[in-house]
């Protein structure tokens, strides 16, 4: 027969030197007297029936949910209604008997328990990671559609408005999950040449950046002064060649570094996250490629904040990681 995946697994217990025990089995879960789980425990009824009270008066259990008045056919042939208790109430009674059986009891319940605990963690962290990935495919083909929708239909108003915001979360949303997944990758990167910016142009921009900044109290006399060459070094990294081709040939890329390299380089005594920001949004406005087709920019100062910060929390070896995030983020748009 077929197995049926649906249906639960029953782990039986059987100790080393018995009791067999006939035992009834309803409402889901099986029943014993206090005279059979004595029998099991290897210990006297008394014994059973002073822990089974113990469980009761401490709250651990409710009588009402785990005793039951069945009837029973004794050896004389006469039916009597006896109390029995169910898998619950002869496991708590398991964990409080001194025998020898109720030890071995307790050793192999912990172990299945421990069993159970980590594979059942295992089998439900794949499940995880395969419903991630079919959600992620609905996630995209429904982005398909609403980009679909907002090109043949050419919506306006409230319904255009909500299916690009929606769309441009899409997109932020299958980044990160790449970004989780460790899958990211530079792809659709345009391949136009791009304009560098200019040393002399930017410490112009830095002055008055920080002229700004200065009559709102929020930058010190040390912001934006230059350690030694390394703002020029930053500057002339994005456009390095090899054997005649660049290193970094996309738009995207380049402001990736840029971004990258003005955080983590430290090319000013005080101020680097903030004129890193700078540069590489002076970077995207001289390259035309901050503002989307629908108007609006790539990434809003939340974002970049966070971006820059990621960054600059970021270790040596996330580089490649950071780079492609970063890039995924504003080619997206």
């Amino acid at each position: 027969m077929p197995e049926d995946k649906n249906k639960g697994e029953i782990v039986i217990y059987k100790a080393p030197e018995g009791p067999e025990l006939r035992v009834d089995f309803h409402d889901e879960t099986i029943w014993l007297t206090q005279e059979q789980i004595a029998r099991l425990f290897g210990t006297q009824r008394p014994a059973i029936t002073k822990h089974l009270n113990n469980v009761f008066k401490d709250g651990e259990l409710k009588p009402n949910s785990v005793c039951s008045i069945l009837e029973h056919t004794a050896s004389d042939n006469k039916t009597y209604k006896v109390k029995y208790y169910s898998l619950d109430a002869i496991i708590s009674v398991g964990y409080r008997v001194n025998s020898k059986k109720a030890t071995q009891f307790r050793i192999w319940a912990t172990q299945k328990l421990r069993d159970f605990l980590l594979k059942g963690y295992l089998i439900s962290e794949r499940r995880l990671k395969e419903n991630q990935q079919i959600k992620l495919k609905e996630l995209q083909q429904a982005h398909q559609l609403i980009m679909q929708a907002l090109e043949t239909k050419r919506l306006v108003g409230y319904e255009g408005e909500l299916l690009r915001i929606i769309s441009d979360y899409t997109n932020t949303w299958i980044v990160l999950n790449d970004y989780d997944q460790g899958e990211l990758s530079l792809e659709s990167v345009t391949n136009k040449k791009a304009v560098l910016l200019d040393y002399e142009k930017i410490k112009s921009s830095i002055g008055r950046f920080k002229s700004r900044l200065e009559k709102e109290k929020e930058a010190s006399d040390l912001f934006g002064q230059e350690v030694s060459n390394k703002l020029n070094s930053v500057l002339g990294s994005i456009g390095q060649t090899y054997l005649g081709k660049e290193l970094y040939p996309s738009i995207e890329e380049k402001a990736a570094h840029l971004l990258y390299f003005a955080v983590k380089d430290h090319p000013f005594v005080d101020g680097n996250k903030r004129i890193g920001a700078l540069m590489f949004i002076l970077f995207l406005i001289n390259n035309n490629y901050l503002i989307n087709k629908q108007g609006q920019r790539k990434i809003n100062d939340a974002a970049l904040t966070a971006l820059t910060l990621l960054v600059a929390e970021s270790k040596p070896q996330q580089k490649d990681v950071m780079i492609k995030l970063i890039v995924n983020l504003i080619n997206n748009k």
